[in-house]
């Protein structure tokens, strides 16, 4: 059984799964998606770390940081999700207007957090939100993987 799981998470490491905005969702600890299932204890210490990086300003509950991935009914800070639906493309690296105005904010504010993501999280921490995150621009130049 244990080499199946080991087989299985080896060609879950070479998938990416690009958002709209291009995050991995692959790698993000709060993406549940089968079968990137999470314990509670996972999504709760993720829920602590989002606090301590201050992505948030307490610690949120289970099922608030438990995320399926990218919809339109989905709040969206930059509204990437709505306007990647609109233009009929599955992220942003695949619109004709790339980069725009929205993406380089997102871009700009998730970088801002990446100091606070090195000083909060261990090393293993720090890599998985570095892939699930910090990786966007990255992500979206190759747009062939979609979520």
């Amino acid at each position: 059984m244990k080499e199946q799981e080991a087989d299985e998470k080896v060609i879950h490491e070479q998938d990416k799964i690009i958002a709209a905005c291009g995050n991995d969702c692959s790698a993000c600890p709060r993406y549940v998606k089968h079968p990137f299932e999470k314990t509670d204890n996972e999504l709760l210490h993720t829920a602590e770390l989002w606090m301590k990086i201050g992505y948030r300003d307490h610690v949120v509950s289970i099922e608030e940081i438990s995320c399926t991935g990218c919809k339109p009914e989905n709040w969206c800070r930059y509204q990437v999700v709505s306007c990647c639906q609109e233009r009929e493309v599955t992220n942003c690296g695949q619109c004709s207007d790339y980069p725009c105005e929205k993406i380089r904010e997102c871009f700009a504010v998730t970088k801002s957090f990446e100091p606070a993501c090195r000083n909060a999280c261990s090393g293993q921490e720090y890599e998985q939100l570095k892939r699930a995150f910090f990786e966007k621009e990255k992500n979206l130049s190759t747009s062939d993987s979609s979520l």
